[in-house]
C-alpha cells in the first residue's frame, strides 16, 4: 500500500512537473514571438534610414547626368541610360572618384570627349529625363552590378582582370577583379544604402569667378514711350487750379544697363575642362 502510494505520488510529482515546464515554455513563446514582431520592423526601418549615405546634387549635376546616358549610350534607349547612369552613381558612391556627379562625369580622360559641351537632341529629352530622374531616386540597372568601367560592344581587349556582367546601350560593362575573384575597386555603396538630396537654386559658378560678377542696383525701368529722368532739384508746388508746364532744364538721363547674358554655362564648361 505504501509502495503503491510512493508510486502513485512519485508520478503525480511528474506529470506536474512536465505540466509546470510545458505551461512555462508556452507561456514564453508567445510573448518573445510579439516582442520581435512589434520591433523588429521598427528597428530595421530606422536602421536602414539611419544607415543611408546622403549625396548633394544639383541642377546641373542632373545634367551633366542624363549627358553622360545620352552620349556614351550612342543615344539608344532606356536600357542604355540606365546602365550608364547606373556606371555614374557606382564611381560617385565608391570613394575612390569625384564627390559630385558632374565631377564624375567631367573627370579627364573618363568619359567621351565633348560630353560637357555637345548638342542633346530635344526628341531624346522625355525618355532621357525620365531615366536620369529614375537613377536620382535609386533605380539601377540590375545587369550592370558593381561595375564602373564599359567600352564599346565588339571589341577586345588582353587583360584578365574584366570580368564582364553585362551589354546594354552598345556598350559592354565590366567590373575589375583580381584572380581571387575581388574586385580592384573600391565597391560602390548599394542603391539602398543611398540617398540624393536636391539643392535647388545652388550655383555651379566657382568661386574665383564670382568675385567677377558685380552686385547688380535695382533701377526703375520706364514705361514704354517714355524717358527715366533725375531733375537736380525739386518742382515747387503748383497753385490749385493752374496748369504745370512740363520743363527739361537740368535734367540728366538715366542709363538702364543692359542685363547681362547667361554665362554660367561658359564658366561651367571652362572650369571643368581645366580641371
Amino acid at each position: 500500500m505504501r509502495a503503491h502510494t510512493s508510486l502513485g505520488k512519485s508520478l503525480a510529482g511528474i506529470l506536474l512537473a512536465g505540466v509546470a515546464a510545458a505551461g512555462c515554455t508556452t507561456a514564453q513563446q508567445p510573448a518573445s514571438k510579439v516582442v520581435s514582431e512589434a520591433t523588429k520592423p521598427r528597428n530595421a526601418a530606422y536602421a536602414a534610414q539611419s544607415s543611408k549615405v546622403t549625396f548633394n546634387y544639383t541642377a546641373k549635376d542632373r545634367d551633366c547626368l542624363k549627358r553622360a546616358m545620352y552620349f556614351e549610350s550612342e543615344h539608344s534607349d532606356r536600357d542604355g541610360y540606365m546602365a550608364v547612369g547606373t556606371v555614374v552613381m557606382n564611381r560617385l558612391t565608391s570613394g575612390a572618384y569625384p564627390d559630385s556627379i558632374c565631377g564624375v562625369v567631367a573627370q579627364q580622360r573618363q568619359f567621351a570627349p565633348g560630353v560637357m559641351t555637345r548638342e542633346v537632341e530635344p526628341v531624346a529629352e522625355v525618355e532621357l529625363a525620365d531615366a536620369a530622374d529614375a537613377i536620382l531616386r535609386g533605380e539601377r540597372h540590375p545587369g550592370v552590378k558593381d561595375a564602373m568601367f564599359f567600352h564599346t560592344d565588339g571589341l577586345t581587349f588582353p587583360y584578365r582582370n574584366m570580368h564582364y556582367v553585362t551589354i546594354a546601350g552598345g556598350n559592354a560593362f565590366y567590373e575589375k577583379r583580381g584572380r581571387d575573384g575581388a574586385l580592384q575597386t573600391p565597391a560602390p555603396l548599394p542603391a539602398y544604402e543611398v540617398a540624393m538630396n536636391y539643392l535647388p537654386g545652388r550655383s555651379m559658378m566657382p568661386a574665383q569667378f564670382e568675385a567677377l560678377v558685380p552686385t547688380t542696383v535695382p533701377v526703375p525701368i520706364p514705361m514704354p514711350g517714355t524717358v527715366a529722368t533725375l531733375g537736380t532739384e525739386p518742382a515747387a508746388p503748383a497753385p490749385a487750379g493752374d496748369v504745370v508746364p512740363v520743363t527739361t532744364d537740368a535734367v540728366i538721363p538715366v542709363a538702364i544697363p543692359t542685363p547681362r547674358p547667361d554665362v554660367d554655362n561658359a564658366v561651367l564648361r571652362g572650369s571643368l575642362a581645366h580641371g
